[in-house]
C-alpha cells in the first residue's frame, strides 16, 4: 500500500550540506501526434496546469527554505575577517511563501563582507556539496534571462547595501589568472541601495550580458563606510530569481503537497514529488488537450528512469525532488555522471541534510502508473522514449514476479531490501499498466506483457473475499497469507476501475458505502475518521463508470464544495485522516488528490485499457 509518506519517520543521513538543488523528446516512429481537443473544462486539470506555468518564466535562486526548485545552494562568506563569520537565517520570515534569508554583518568585527549565493560542485563519491570559485566548470547557463529579480527590506530602515550577480572569478573588472572557469560575466549590481524597513522589489537588468556560465547567481556586501552610525548592518531578503521574456517551459516535478511553514513537522516533505502523483498529473493533462504541458512531467520521469544515483535497472523511486529533475553541472553521483535529485529536508536540531528511505525506495504499485502515465503520453505526443521507459520500468517489475502469484511490493530502505509482500494494490495497477505495454507490443514481447497483466489480475482476484464483498490489502510479509487488518478503499475503487469484467461491482460498492462512507466523501479505510478526498474522487469516477449518474453528480458536487477557488484540493478534510498503516493525511493541498479530482471532473477512468 505505500504510496507516499505525509507523517515520515527520519532516516540516515544521506548527502548534501546544503540546502538541495533547484532549477523534450524525439519523435521517431510511433502513432501519430493525437490531434490536441479543445480543453475540456476541469478546474482541478487548470490548477496543475497553472503549477507548471510557475516555471515558465522564472529560475529561482531562492524561494523558500529547502524549495527543490532553489539553485544556488552554496554559500560562501567574503569578508576581511574570517575568524568570526556571520550565519544567516535561511528559513527566517520573508516577503512571500513560507520563508525568507535574515542576513546580518556585526561592524564591530568587520570593516566590509557579505556571501556570494554559488552553485559549486560534488565530487563523484563525496557526499556534501562544496562552494567553487572559478576553479570547475560549474556555472550555470541562464542565457535569455532578462533580469535579476528579488525583495529586501531593512531593520531598521537605514542600511546600504549592495546586491548583485556575476562576478566570480574577476577582480578588478579582470579575470583572475588562478580561476580557470570565471563566470561569463563580472558582476553586475545596482550599487549600494538605501533599503526602507517595508518590503521592496528590486531589479538588476542584465540585457547584453553574457549569461552562459554563471557560478555566483546572487550576493550581497555591506561595508562601514556606507553605513556610518550602524553598529551592524542587518535585513532580509525573498524571492530572488531570474525573469526570462521568452517562455521556458523545461521539464520538472512537481511538489505533491503545498509548502508548510518551516517550524511544523509537515515542512520536511516540502520539497517532495511523488511519481505517484506527478505520473497523474500527466495523464490530466493529456486528457485535457495539453500535451506540451504534459511532456514538461513525462520528459522528468523519463530522465529519471535513464540517470538513478545508485541504480541502472529500470526502478523508479517512489520521490524526486521538485523543481527540475536534473542535477547540476559538475555535481555527480558515485559513479561519476550526472544524477536525478532526490527529495530531503535538514533537521534544525542539527542543521544536517536527511533523505527519507521511504520516498527513496521503489513500491512496484508506483512504478505501474508511471508505465500508465508514459503509455498515455506515448500515445498523445507519439516521443519514442516513453515507450522505451515504459518498458524499461515493466521489465523491471517483471523481476519481482512471484513463484506464488502475482508480483512482490518492490525495495525498501532505500532501494536495498526487496519486500516480500504482496500488495493488492500495486497489482491491480500492474493488471492495467502490463496490458498497456501489450497493447504496443509484438509478438513475444506483446505475449510476455500481456501474460504479466493477467497474472496479477489472478492475485487480485485471489484477494477477493465473496462473503464480505471486499479485497483485502494484500499479503502479509510471508506473501502468501492474506493481511486482513486494514481494509482500504482503493483496493476496492480501483480493482472495479481496472477490471471492467468483475461480476461483483455493485455488491463492492455496497461494502465500500456501509464500511467507508462518511460525511459525504469517503475515509481510506473503516475507521471512518475523516474524509479522504483522493479516495472520494475514486469513487466519484467508478460511480461514472457504472452508469449511476446520480450518485456520480451528487459526489462531483460535494467535492466541489470542498474544493479551493483555485482548483486544487486538499488530501484530507482534517489534519491526520489516519490510514492503519505507517502514514496519514492531512488537510493540504495535495497534487494526488487534486488529480483524482480532475479524473472525477472529466468522468475519466485512468484504469482503462483503451484501443489504439
Amino acid at each position: 500500500m505505500a504510496r507516499k509518506v505525509l507523517f515520515l519517520l527520519l532516516a540516515a543521513v544521506f548527502f548534501l550540506n546544503g540546502l538541495p538543488l533547484a532549477l523534450a523528446g524525439n519523435v521517431s516512429g510511433g502513432p501519430a501526434m493525437a490531434p490536441v481537443k479543445p480543453a475540456i473544462v476541469s478546474p482541478a486539470a487548470h490548477f496543475i496546469e497553472a503549477q507548471l506555468a510557475g516555471y515558465d518564466y522564472r529560475r529561482y535562486v531562492y524561494k523558500d527554505y529547502c524549495a527543490g526548485e532553489n539553485s544556488y545552494t552554496q554559500k560562501a562568506f567574503i569578508g576581511d575577517n574570517y575568524g568570526h563569520i556571520p550565519a544567516m537565517d535561511e528559513a527566517a520570515a520573508g516577503y512571500a511563501g513560507i520563508s525568507g534569508i535574515s542576513a546580518a554583518l556585526d561592524l564591530n568585527y568587520h570593516s566590509w563582507g557579505g556571501y556570494m549565493f554559488v552553485n559549486g560542485g560534488l565530487k563523484a563519491g563525496s557526499q556534501s556539496a562544496a562552494a567553487d570559485f572559478g576553479v570547475l566548470k560549474d556555472g550555470l547557463s541562464l542565457t535569455g534571462a532578462a533580469k535579476l529579480v528579488f525583495y529586501a527590506k531593512g531593520q531598521t530602515g537605514n542600511e546600504q547595501v549592495e546586491f548583485f550577480m556575476g562576478g566570480l572569478g574577476w577582480q578588478n573588472g579582470r579575470k583572475l589568472a588562478d580561476a580557470p572557469y570565471p563566470d561569463s560575466t563580472d558582476k553586475i549590481s545596482l550599487g549600494y541601495v538605501h533599503l526602507t524597513k517595508d518590503w521592496k522589489q528590486y531589479e538588476i537588468p542584465l540585457t547584453g550580458a553574457d549569461l552562459s556560465h554563471v557560478n555566483c547567481g546572487f550576493g550581497w556586501v555591506t561595508n562601514n563606510t556606507s553605513n556610518p552610525g550602524l553598529a551592524k548592518v542587518a535585513f532580509a531578503v525573498d524571492e530572488i530569481y531570474y525573469l526570462f521574456p521568452q517562455k521556458q517551459s523545461p521539464m520538472v516535478f512537481l511538489s505533491s503537497y503545498a509548502p508548510a511553514k518551516t517550524n511544523t513537522d509537515d515542512y520536511v516533505v516540502n520539497n517532495f514529488a511523488y511519481a505517484y502523483d506527478n505520473a497523474m498529473a500527466v495523464m490530466v493533462l493529456c486528457y485535457v488537450g495539453k500535451p506540451e504541458r504534459a511532456k514538461q512531467i513525462a520528459d522528468a520521469l523519463v530522465y529519471a528512469v535513464n540517470n538513478d544515483r545508485d541504480y541502472h535497472d529500470g526502478r523508479i523511486r517512489n520521490a524526486y525532488s521538485s523543481g527540475d529533475p536534473r542535477s547540476f553541472p559538475n555535481w555527480y553521483s558515485a559513479g561519476g555522471k550526472a544524477f536525478v535529485r532526490l527529495p530531503g529536508f535538514i533537521l534544525f536540531k542539527d542543521m544536517q541534510w536527511y533523505e527519507d528511505q521511504g520516498t527513496l525506495s521503489t513500491s512496484t504499485g508506483n512504478a505501474a502508473w508511471v508505465i500508465m502515465a508514459l503509455m498515455e503520453a506515448y500515445r498523445t505526443i507519439g516521443d519514442e522514449s516513453y515507450l522505451r521507459a515504459a518498458q524499461r520500468i515493466g521489465d523491471f517489475v517483471l523481476t519481482l514476479k512471484s513463484s506464488s502469484g502475482g508480483f512482490t511490493g518492490g525495495y525498501e530502505k532505500g532501494g536495498n531490501a526487496k519486500i516480500k509482500y504482496k500488495s493488492t494494490e500495486h497489482n491491480i495497477d500492474l493488471i492495467t499498466a502490463f496490458a498497456l505495454l501489450a497493447e504496443y507490443g509484438s509478438g513475444a514481447q506483446k505475449q510476455k506483457y500481456q501474460m504479466a497483466s493477467d497474472y496479477a489480475k489472478s492475485f487480485v482476484l485471489s484477494m477477493y473475499d465473496s462473503k464480505k464483498h471486499c479485497f483485502y490489502t494484500g499479503t502479509t510479509p510471508d506473501g502468501v497469507t492474506p493481511s486482513k487488518a486494514v481494509l482500504p478503499l482503493d483496493v476496492n475503487t480501483w480493482a472495479i476501475l481496472a477490471m471492467p469484467d468483475f461480476t461483483d461491482r455493485q455488491k463492492v460498492m455496497g461494502f465500500v458505502e456501509r464500511n467507508m462512507g462518511v460525511g459525504g466523501g469517503y475515509d481510506f479505510n473503516t475507521d471512518k475518521d475523516g474524509v479522504w478526498f483522493e479516495g472520494t474522487g475514486q469513487v466519484a469516477v467508478v460511480y461514472k463508470m457504472l452508469g449511476d449518474n446520480d450518485k456520480y453528480k451528487a459526489i462531483l458536487r460535494f467535492l466541489g464544495q470542498n474544493a479551493g477557488a483555485d482548483g486544487s484540493i486538499t488530501a484530507a478534510d482534517r489534519n491526520y485522516v489516519t490510514t492503519g498503516f505507517d502514514w496519514a493525511y492531512g488537510k493540504r493541498v495535495h497534487l494526488g488528490a487534486t488529480a483524482w479530482l480532475a479524473f472525477a471532473e472529466l468522468g475519466r477512468n485512468p484504469l482503462a485499457v483503451h484501443d489504439k
